[in-house]
């Protein structure tokens, strides 16, 4: 299969969406972008990472994990997005160390995140983008104003567009099937689906 790769096209910081937040990330050589709901930690990582001027006091733990690579001569080489189950991107981390490699399994906020921080590249299957990947008008012009190429925010209807999606997706499931998919969420970490999941189940 072959890779795409992508870059951070930017990240949202909804106030009206509660925890609601979405890391677009855009393939290079197409239009195409894949949205990936993450955490408020996560996303906040992430953007003290993109906005290079912004350094906390204290590091932040992917901070700590980068500063603990570069003392054992750790590289993070690439990051590969490689699987997407019932909406849940699965991530490795391509490492080298005395030019051995190895694969280390991550979530993709915790990836993106430590992938800025080494500099790496961030690729995903073409699958993946052909089944999760979707047009989207980022930051759109206004007229007469300049596009900041630069900017990482995102439009708050973006985020509703994935949210929508997201729940819509829930809405075909039946319930027993709603507390399968929560166990799994809750198993992996991914919190935020969990509570979209109990939502939905409340709702019935």
């Amino acid at each position: 299969m072959s890779l795409v790769r992508l870059n951070i096209k930017g990240i949202s910081y909804s106030q009206t969406q509660n925890g609601a937040y979405a890391l677009i990330l855009n393939e290079v050589d197409g239009d195409r972008k894949l949205p990936i709901v993450i955490g408020a930690f996560e996303a906040q990582s992430i953007a003290i990472a993109l906005e290079k001027e912004i350094r906390p006091p204290r590091p932040l733990t992917h901070d700590l994990f980068k500063n603990f690579a570069d003392r054992f001569d750790i590289v993070v080489k690439q990051v590969i997005i490689h699987k997407l189950v019932d909406g849940v991107f699965y991530s490795s981390l391509i490492c080298e160390r005395d030019k051995i490699e190895e694969i280390i399994d991550a979530r993709t906020s915790d990836a993106i995140a430590l992938a800025l921080r080494f500099k790496a590249p961030i690729f995903t299957y073409k699958n993946i983008l052909d089944k999760a990947g979707i047009y989207l008008k980022v930051n759109p012009k206004k007229d007469g104003e300049d596009q900041d190429q630069d900017s990482i925010l995102v439009d708050d209807m973006v985020v509703e567009e994935i949210e929508a999606s997201i729940q819509d997706n829930y809405m075909d499931k039946s319930l027993q099937e709603l507390h399968t998919l929560l166990e799994e969420a809750v198993n992996n970490e991914d919190y935020e689906k969990a509570a979209k999941i109990r939502d939905e189940i409340d709702k019935r």
